[in-house]
């Protein structure tokens, strides 16, 4: 089962979030290494948004990850949502 995480960034996201870019890719890293994330990036034309792609059976590791991310924690994130993705076709899809 798949589980994207969705962000919302503030204006000039990218010029705002380098002091905090490495803790985020230290956090990333730790959730990628234990299988949780499997994607990630910001959508580019225009940096609006950024979405991560989780998997597992709940989306618990996604929540967790958005309420302790520094980005979050240092508000270049106004909104998240995490929606369930009923993936049917790739690597690792779960189809119903």
């Amino acid at each position: 089962m798949h589980y994207l995480l969705i962000y919302d960034v503030v204006e000039d996201y990218v010029t705002k979030r380098k002091p905090y870019r490495e803790a985020h890719f230290a956090h990333l890293k730790k959730a990628y290494d234990r299988g949780d994330v499997i994607l990630g990036g910001a959508l580019a034309e225009p940096v609006d948004s950024a979405i991560l792609l989780f998997s597992g059976l709940k989306p618990g590791a996604a929540e967790e990850f958005a309420r302790t991310d520094p980005y979050v924690l240092n508000g270049l994130i106004t909104g998240w949502k995490v929606r369930k993705w009923m993936t049917v076709i790739g690597e690792g899809s779960s189809p119903v």
